[in-house]
């Protein structure tokens, strides 16, 4: 009883000419609202010997907005990144940003993307100062005082060693040479991964703004889903390689049901309720994960004995942890 989610195409504002490589495969459509998307990810797939690390992906972000990419360890985020940016090529299927092939046109695409990851792959014999400048010369667009105004905002010394930085301040810098060039799209991968609380809220503040000030196109790859909450209008949760759900965030939320379910008897084993993702309780109470309406809820719970006594709207890191527990959700 999976709650599916489907969107619907303006046609008026994407060419006709990209229609089809626009079109969601298993009847999804997107709603752009917006005259240019951003990424488009059709039908990929990808696969590492015999483990296949994209399945039959598609994912269409338009202009402007915030896509939370989330799922487990090993599901398949960081590979869809790597095709976006042209550091593989999909084996099946067509990936676009800015309807540029980014493994054809990597120098049109790259352009126009910033890029931060967990990995700090930053030379530590350099000054801050000396990195900041050595990253401009590849960059014709960079805003040197809008990197004066992120460097002071970090409160980064721009005569200190990077290999002296903490873990966070290289964050920091790092995230300060994604933005200072101003990209039209910013990949962000784990970017506070291991970071201190301070730290997370000053990248996530830094990104908000990108979006609220500029209303740049990010795509904000996290296994911290209250950061994914705070920051994304749309969400994609990848499981073993395939997309299990693709939606606005409360569309996403509201598609799911965290409920109490009462038995009039105890019953002698966990319930199998139908449409459910997580089960667990005791007695006559268990609490479910329910994906579904209110109505499908009742109607499931009704079938195995139980009512609704307690219902309310799952976060994103509840409905996560439950599709992850149950194998081919």
């Amino acid at each position: 009883m999976e709650n599916r989610l489907k969107f619907e195409l303006n046609k008026d504002l994407v060419p006709a000419r990209d229609l089809p490589e626009y079109r969601l495969r298993r009847g999804g459509h997107l709603n752009a609202g917006f005259k240019e998307v951003a990424i488009a990810v059709s039908g990929v797939s990808r696969h590492f010997g015999a483990k296949a690390a994209l399945d039959d992906v598609s994912v269409f972000v338009p202009r402007g907005s915030v896509l939370g990419l989330v799922g487990e360890n090993g599901a398949g985020k960081t590979t869809l990144i790597k095709h976006l940016l042209g550091s593989l090529k999909a084996q099946s299927g067509t990936v676009r940003v800015f309807d540029r092939d980014p493994v054809l046109d990597p120098v049109g695409v790259l352009g126009r993307v910033g890029y931060l990851s967990e990995r700090r792959d930053l030379p530590g014999w350099m000054r801050v100062g000396e990195f900041m400048r050595y990253t401009q010369a590849f960059y014709p667009a960079w805003d040197e005082q809008y990197a004066g105004q992120l460097l002071e905002q970090f409160q980064l010394d721009p005569a200190q060693k990077i290999k002296t930085l903490s873990k966070g301040e290289q964050a920091k810098i790092g995230l300060l040479t994604a933005l200072a060039y101003r990209p039209d799209l910013l990949f962000l991968d784990e970017p506070s991964s291991g970071l201190d609380p301070v730290v997370r809220r000053d990248i996530l503040e830094a990104i908000i703004r990108v979006v609220a000030e500029e209303g740049r196109t990010v795509l904000f790859s996290s296994h911290l889903l209250d950061e994914v909450e705070r920051v994304a209008n749309q969400v994609v949760m990848l499981q073993r390689g395939r997309v299990v759900l693709n939606g606005s965030t409360e569309e996403v939320r509201r598609g799911h049901i965290s409920a109490v379910l009462a038995f009039a008897e105890p019953p002698s084993k966990a319930p199998v309720v139908a449409g459910a993702y997580a089960v667990a309780g005791y007695g006559s109470e268990w609490r479910v994960l329910f994906g579904g309406s209110h109505l499908e809820l009742e109607t499931a719970a009704a079938l195995i004995g139980a009512r609704v006594v307690e219902e309310r709207t799952p976060t994103l890191d509840e409905i996560l942890v439950a599709r992850a527990g149950r194998k081919g959700s």
